[in-house]
C-alpha cells in the first residue's frame, strides 16, 4: 500500500466532494449541512481556506482515502490562535489510522504558524469520531444541546479541545499558511506523517 499526505488545491474538489458528500445525506447527521455542495461550491470553499489555514488530503495507491483542514474559531481579534478543524475519510478506508495521521499532521503545521488551540465538533452520538478525536489529545469541552435539527430530531453537538502547544504571554500572531506553504517545514512534516503511518501498518 503506498501512502502520502499532501497539500489540498482546487483541482481536488470532486474527489473531496465525494467522500464528503455521504455525511451531508438525509440519513446522515454526522454533516448539519442538508445537501452535499456542487463541485464548483467546493472549489470555492477550497480556495477561502488555503490561503490562510492548512487542507491535506490522504491518499492511497493515488486514490483519496480523507481529507482534514482548519479554519478560523471565531471572528474576534482575541480568537485568532485558535482554530477550528475537521477531518473525512471515505467510507471503505475507515478504521485504518488514516484519520489520525491526517490530523497528526496538520496540528504540526499549525504549531509552525503559530496556533495555540485547536477545537472540534461532533454531531452526536458517534462513538467512532469521538473515539477518532480523543485518540489525537483532543478533550471533552461542553455540548450544545438540540443544536440542530436533521433526520428527524433534534442533535446535541459535543465539542473537544486540544492545546497544541503551551500558553505563553504575548504570543505572535500566527502566520498565515502562504507564508510557509512552499517551505521546508511543511514538506518535512508532510513526508514525516506519511512516513509514520506507512510503518504503522506494516506492523504486524
Amino acid at each position: 500500500m503506498n501512502f502520502g499526505i499532501r497539500l489540498a488545491s482546487t483541482s481536488d474538489a470532486a474527489s473531496i466532494v465525494s467522500i464528503y458528500a455521504p455525511y451531508c445525506a438525509e440519513s446522515s447527521h454526522v454533516s448539519f449541512e442538508m445537501v452535499a455542495p456542487k463541485v464548483d461550491e467546493m472549489r470555492e470553499r477550497i480556495a477561502r481556506i488555503i490561503d490562510n489555514y492548512p487542507w491535506l488530503v490522504g491518499e492511497i495507491n493515488g486514490e483519496m482515502a480523507g481529507y482534514v483542514y482548519a479554519g478560523p474559531h471565531r471572528e474576534r481579534a482575541a480568537y485568532c490562535w485558535a482554530v477550528e478543524a475537521a477531518v473525512y475519510v471515505a467510507a471503505n478506508h475507515h478504521r485504518h489510522g488514516i484519520g489520525k495521521a491526517l490530523y497528526r499532521a496538520l496540528f504540526s503545521i499549525l504549531r509552525e504558524q503559530g496556533y495555540f488551540k485547536a477545537f472540534a465538533g461532533v454531531s452526536l452520538p458517534n462513538p467512532a469520531s469521538i473515539g477518532l478525536h480523543e485518540s489525537v489529545g483532543f478533550r471533552p469541552a461542553g455540548v450544545f444541546r438540540g443544536a440542530g435539527y436533521k433526520c428527524g430530531r433534534w442533535i446535541d453537538v459535543g465539542w473537544w479541545e486540544l492545546e497544541l502547544q503551551s500558553e505563553r504571554l504575548d504570543p505572535q500572531v500566527p502566520r498565515s499558511f502562504s507564508t510557509i506553504r512552499d517551505g521546508s517545514a511543511v514538506a518535512e512534516i508532510l513526508a514525516r506523517a506519511s512516513s509514520a503511518f506507512s510503518a504503522e501498518t506494516k506492523r504486524p
